[in-house]
């Protein structure tokens, strides 16, 4: 017997997602970032925030690891261009995780954001968005 309840079918069609996204949010890394002469060769805390909006066909639609969105490629990779060189701007990094998502298969929409949040005391962080919207 099957142990997974079936229910399809009983969603009405107005209530059927419109849209499927997966998020990454509040990555922190060490990253060597900034143009100020106190900035250049000592890392600084950095939060990467990633939402990605899928095609339906590219959401998991079963409940099996073949079907679902990497995580762990988004992480890992983010990772790796964080610390694969020194960046002046955020600009620049937000821009190369935004190409590197924007090119994965079944992508419909993306933001990328990213925060320094040590540079002010009385804010939360400074940064930039990237948005295909």
């Amino acid at each position: 017997m099957n142990d997974v309840l079936k229910l399809d079918g009983l969603v009405p069609a107005g209530l059927r997602p419109k849209t499927h996204k997966i998020v990454l949010q509040d990555l922190v890394l060490p990253v060597d970032i900034g143009f100020h002469a106190f900035e250049v060769g000592n890392p600084q805390r950095l939060t990467v925030s990633v939402e990605v909006w899928l095609e339906e066909a590219a959401f998991a639609s079963r409940d099996e690891v073949a079907c679902a969105w990497d995580y762990d490629f988004l992480r890992s990779e983010i990772i790796a261009i964080a610390g694969a060189r020194r960046y002046n701007l955020q600009e620049t990094l937000a821009r190369a995780i935004y190409e590197l998502v924007a090119a994965r298969h079944g992508v419909a929409a993306l933001r990328v954001s990213t925060r320094k949040p040590d540079i002010y005391p009385a804010c939360a962080g400074v940064g930039v968005d990237l948005a295909s919207f």
